[in-house]
């Protein structure tokens, strides 16, 4: 870590190793010789006079980069990619010639991205799994245990913790079902050119057409893709960077959702996040116990958000065949964006399996407002009992606003049902009965049920390797 330049912080903070890994400059570098061996296989194979030991050479130090030597060459050059043949060419002096061979440059720096953009997404869909398992996990141990439901954060009819565990898995199955989508439609751009004519390819094969098409293919299953873009210019169109980034700000849409959701609950003491026993609250107020993984959650999510106004952007404004400014944005917001939302998913595989839930909490949330909630039932009771329905709603009624005033007023818990129980026109009500919690939970526990049944286990009877995955957050 350098203390005199500054550092991308998704990289030195947040991200995993592995995703920085695939953004790096080794990664990108040598998937671009792999790009070039791949060429100069498949041109050998259809007839181009290139050696086996040419080949051979090229093979060899596809991995053994010398950066300096690459950077001397583009400060000489100007321009990345021949700077990478020439470096290419010193080690490989017998292949030089060949390197690169009716290519243009978006042949190796386009290719490579897309190479990388499915790996990324591969990595992010994996994460996605182990949220999901977490999250699922989660819901199945507490699918019948009574909370409060908020709507407007104001208390509203009781739902149980795990049914809303489900609404947080659920946005985060239809991230995977998008990203799942993605991968499977990305296509290779392959071999088309300068202007996406293949001329150059064209004249290699002395026009030739079925060649040309063979190489396009060819080199595209090397890479395992089945097919390539069927029409390009110069560059794959834009708006396939576009579809995957909104994909990626999509799941940190769901992320900040959680994010935020376990700050209410913890501001409420019902769930919280892990707290180690050396971790700090606060410089100042040492008692305190800060839901900070909620709160970077939402705050990387804000940023992975931020990012598809740049990419439709770039995707808009593409001129013809070919234009350069998108370069500088896209070596910015590709990988950043990966690594935002695998910083995410970190956090999801940190916190989920760690949430600790304040049963005894949750309950006494609940007795304060469920005498509320249970007066139509507290009426229907007495009815069934031969009172007078409209003699219990008054009663009910009055008894109700002078609860709501004493707690109003600060003199305690919600005594309603106290009141019931002493107004002789309930005599005979199984009070404890009627305010059974579990009586107002709906089909939560069944729901849970359901959507672990048919959401959530076909996710992991797919990807079964998956599962049980827990990370550790960098700081």
């Amino acid at each position: 870590m350098s203390e005199t330049t500054y550092e991308n912080p998704l990289v030195a903070r947040y991200a995993s190793k592995a995703m920085a890994e695939l953004w790096s400059g080794q990664k990108k570098f040598s998937t671009w010789r792999r790009l070039w061996v791949a060429l100069a296989e498949a041109e050998r194979e259809l007839g181009l006079n290139i050696s086996e030991s040419q080949i051979a050479e090229l093979k060899a130090k596809v991995d053994d980069i010398d950066f300096d030597a690459a950077r001397a060459h583009e400060k000489r050059l100007r321009h990345d990619v021949m700077a990478h043949v020439h470096a290419y060419g010193d080690v490989a002096p017998e292949a030089r010639k060949i390197i690169h061979l009716g290519a243009t440059s978006c042949y190796v720096t386009d290719n490579a991205d897309l190479i990388l953009i499915r790996e990324g997404l591969t990595r992010v869909r994996d994460g996605l799994v182990g949220a999901i398992d977490a999250l699922g996990n989660f819901a199945r141990t507490y699918r019948d245990l009574p909370c409060l439901g908020y709507t407007h954060f104001q208390p509203a009819q009781l739902v149980t913790v795990g049914k809303r565990a489900t609404l947080w898995a659920y946005e985060l199955i239809l991230d995977l079902t998008d990203v799942e989508r993605r991968l499977a439609d990305l296509r290779f751009l392959g071999v088309k050119g300068t202007t996406g004519t293949q001329a150059s390819f064209l004249a290699l094969f002395d026009g030739d057409h079925a060649k040309v098409e063979a190489l396009d293919r060819m080199v595209a299953r090397s890479f395992g893709f089945e097919s390539s873009h069927p029409v390009s210019g110069q560059t794959y169109t834009r708006k396939v960077d576009s579809q995957v980034v909104t994909s990626l700000a999509a799941v940190a849409e769901s992320a900040h959702r959680f994010g935020s959701d376990l700050r209410l609950l913890a501001h409420e003491r019902e769930v919280e996040e892990p707290f180690e026993a050396e971790q700090i609250g606060s410089s100042a107020m040492a008692y305190k116990r800060n839901p900070m993984r909620a709160e970077r959650m939402c705050s990387i999510a804000r940023f992975a958000m931020a990012l598809p106004a740049a990419a439709t952007q770039t995707a808009a404004t593409q001129w013809l065949e070919r234009t350069l400014d998108d370069s500088a944005v896209r070596r910015l917001v590709l990988p950043q964006a990966f690594l935002a939302v695998d910083a995410l998913l970190t956090l999801y595989l940190n916190v989920v399996p760690g949430l600790v839930v304040n049963a005894p909490v949750i309950a006494r949330h609940v007795t304060a407002e469920l005498p509320f909630m249970a007066t139509e039932n507290l009426m229907m009771a007495g009815v069934q009992l031969g009172g007078d329905r409209q003699d219990l709603h008054e009663r009910v009624r009055t008894h109700s606003l002078a609860a709501a005033a004493r707690i109003k007023q600060g003199d305690g818990m919600n005594d309603l049902a106290e009141r019931i129980a002493g107004d002789p026109a309930f005599r005979g009500i199984d009070l404890a009965a009627v305010l059974d919690a579990r009586q107002f939970v709906g089909r939560s526990p069944e729901q849970v049920d359901a959507f672990l049944s048919q959401e959530v286990e076909p996710v992991r009877r797919r990807y079964p390797e998956l599962l049980g995955q827990r990370r550790d957050v960098h700081v």
